[in-house]
């Protein structure tokens, strides 16, 4: 069976348009409300990040939550991970978040984690689809659900982020510039590394509604690279709108992406025992990483792009660590999704234990040129398969010579296709991408 509304993660569109607009939020909200419900009084959460479309559908969502005869929970605006975070400790069936992630903000969605703050299964993102199709009924009066503010839900996750490194550790005489991208971690990662002793300068956090992500964050480092070079930082980090991606920044203002993060984080978690198995990329993590694993002795599998199937692949092999070279990091035995803020503490510890610089870190790892470009196709994701492209692929592949991958896939947020390759020089992978972009863009 195929969705009709949820995507790889979650609902998400342009703000006006197909599902994303307050109507269909209001039925999504009591469907979601029937679906959770229980024999008791159920609550659900709802947090948002910065855009300025997440008032109108959260009150859309409270008010068919409501209807349904649910509790509701409001926590304003905070990380998706926050959210997976309280929805466990609050007990709550379920928690929902507003967020379009690193997408612009004319662009919004709607996330959904279990009571174990896990990402939905496929059959129940089915039964809510079911639940759209039949007719809204509302409870009686007597039983509509109630809806309170959380007044201390980023002060509750503050202490989280701080309880996943060791007690007493800080981070004294580091000096760190850290980028919020105008989303959901402004009012939350600054105070973090405060907390812990770090001298930092931030930046990206006076959202308007409007700037989310604009020329800032994790898709966007130039503004980051530029400010630690100028205060003379030891490190920047940049999380992108919805708080569950992080890059990162060395002293010399040069990008550290996911695949690197992954690369110190298991060699941290080599020397403290606690890798529990091996790694999971996916099917974008950059060779480099592959090879440094195999030096390395771990074992090293790919997952399709988007972080459930990092999950999947983790639960499959009982494993810990995963993540994507976007920065969307995994690990298993702190969070139950990619945690940015997380993922950030568990690099600047072992900076802290190791006493390198991130440059050094990283530097044991050496990655493959690789080239990706976004080609815009509408609604046709089968351009993927048309003769064409088949046919450019197959000639790029021949001239790679089983040195270099070629990677072509729709984009599961954007109306985009992904086109990646990857070799040992840079100018002759450059090329072979445009050629792959021009055959896609030619059978659009």
């Amino acid at each position: 069976m195929k969705k009709q509304y949820f995507g790889t993660d979650g609902i998400r569109g342009r703000v006006g348009k197909g599902s994303i607009t307050p109507e269909f939020m209001l039925k999504l909200g009591w469907a979601v409300g029937k679906v959770f419900k229980n024999g008791g009084q159920s609550k659900v959460l709802i947090g948002k990040d910065t855009r300025i479309s997440g008032y109108m559908f959260e009150s859309s969502l409270e008010a068919g939550l409501s209807a349904a005869g649910v509790d509701v929970r409001l926590l304003g605006p905070m990380p998706t991970p926050g959210i997976a975070y309280l929805t466990r400790t609050f007990h709550a069936d379920a928690g929902i978040v507003i967020s379009a992630s690193h997408n612009p903000y004319y662009d919004n969605g709607i996330k959904f984690f279990s009571k174990e703050g896990k990402k939905l299964p496929d059959e129940v993102e089915f039964e809510i689809e079911s639940q759209l199709s039949q007719p809204m009924e509302v409870v009686l009066s007597d039983k509509l659900g109630k809806v309170k503010r959380v007044d201390d839900a980023a002060g509750r996750y503050i202490e989280f982020c701080k309880s996943t490194v060791e007690r007493g550790f800080n981070l004294k005489g580091l000096k760190i510039v850290v980028d919020c991208s105008n989303g959901a971690t402004y009012n939350i990662a600054p105070k973090v590394f405060e907390e812990l002793d770090a001298d930092i300068t931030v930046i990206g956090a006076s959202p308007n509604g409007l700037n989310i992500n604009l020329d800032c964050g994790s898709t966007h480092l130039e503004a980051l690279q530029k400010k630690v070079v100028e205060v003379g930082a030891d490190l920047g980090i940049a999380f992108d709108g919805d708080g569950d991606r992080v890059l990162f920044v060395d002293e010399n203002g040069d990008a550290v992406d996911g695949d690197e993060l992954l690369y110190i984080m298991v060699k941290d978690r080599l020397q403290r025992n606690a890798l529990g198995g091996g790694l999971v990329g996916t099917q974008m993590s950059n060779f480099g990483l592959e090879l440094a694993m195999q030096a390395m002795g771990i074992e090293f599998v790919r997952a399709k792009v988007g972080d459930r199937y990092v999950m999947e692949a983790l639960k499959q092999r009982g494993w810990l660590l995963g993540g994507e070279s976007s920065g969307h990091i995994v690990s298993l035995d702190l969070t139950t999704t990619g945690d940015g803020i997380v993922s950030a503490l568990q690099i600047l510890a072992f900076m802290a234990r190791v006493g390198k610089s991130l440059s050094e870190l990283k530097s044991g790892m050496r990655k493959l040129p690789q080239t990706m470009i976004n080609v815009d196709i509408g609604d046709d994701k089968s351009v993927v398969e048309s003769t064409e492209v088949e046919q450019a692929v197959q000639q790029i592949m021949g001239k790679l010579a089983g040195k270099g991958r070629v990677l072509i896939r729709p984009s599961g947020t954007e109306p985009v296709v992904r086109v990646m390759v990857e070799g040992d020089e840079a100018e002759q992978i450059n090329n072979y991408a445009e050629e792959l972009a021009e055959a896609v863009r030619g059978a659009v």
